[in-house]
């Protein structure tokens, strides 16, 4: 895959050496997952957003 592209998941390692996937738009962050201690876990963050994600409701909470 190319890592250009314009939106991607990533898995990389954090200073504690967990594994993270983060959710890149144009190489700028969006959001990031909690760490976790094999890559598999991570991968299985990813595969849960996208299907889950696309269904999810959005909450405004701006106003609590």
């Amino acid at each position: 895959r190319d890592p250009d592209m314009a939106h991607h998941f990533e898995i990389r390692k954090n200073k504690a050496g967990e594994f993270v996937a983060y959710f890149v738009h144009n190489a700028e962050t969006i959001f990031w997952t909690e760490g976790y201690k094999s890559k598999s876990s991570a991968q299985n963050a990813i595969d849960s957003i996208k299907k889950n994600g696309p269904a999810a409701e959005v909450v405004d909470k701006s106003a609590d």
